[in-house]
């Protein structure tokens, strides 16, 4: 299995309500340290990750250590641009898949609010849900930090209602960094 792991790095993420204060990024570090040791099982060469605001970085084969080293680079500030960070990911998941990679491809995206251009993301995850065949071929989960009511929303609409967008295949759950931490 691949992993892409896209990161949330807008100006909310400094918000401090997670558990013993800590902010939504300290928060995410622990979780998404984890998930990359977990990535890692399955994928000896690493993950793809994204870190995004305003604008995205790409970062291609990282290992669990060197998510710590790419986390302590970025500090959160801006807004929340996912549709154009999903689009890069999803040309990139194309390729791999185009040279004969033929595995499965996970993609956790962790936020904590509303995108800035929710149609954008809910078209993107359509057209893609069009370039595979079943679901066993690419997984979206949203991991949502924090409890912002429009988030929820938004990420509920993806869950549940993709394919009145125009989605072939429901590709998308979502969860809470909480219920995630449960498991």
């Amino acid at each position: 299995m691949k992993c892409t792991l896209i990161l949330d790095k807008s100006g909310s993420m400094t918000i401090r309500d997670q558990k013993n204060g800590r902010s939504r990024w300290e928060a995410c570090k622990e979780a998404i340290t984890a998930l990359a040791y977990k990535a890692e099982q399955k994928d000896a060469e690493g993950i793809t990750l994204y870190m995004f605001a305003g604008r995205f970085k790409r970062y291609e084969k990282v290992t669990a250590p060197k998510v710590t080293e790419i986390y302590e680079e970025n500090e959160p500030g801006g807004g929340t641009e996912l549709g154009d960070v999903l689009e890069d990911a999803f040309e990139f998941i194309s390729k791999r898949k185009a040279s004969g990679t033929n595995v499965p491809e996970l993609v956790l995206v962790v936020t904590d609010g509303e995108p800035d251009n929710r149609e954008s993301v809910s078209q993107s995850i359509a057209r893609m849900s069009h370039k595979i065949k079943d679901r066993s071929e690419l997984a979206i989960s949203f991991i949502q930090v924090g409890t912002d009511p429009a988030a929820s929303e938004f990420l509920k609409t993806l869950d549940d209602d993709l394919t009145k967008a125009g989605a072939a295949l429901d590709i998308v759950d979502t969860i809470t960094l909480e219920e995630m931490e449960d498991y």
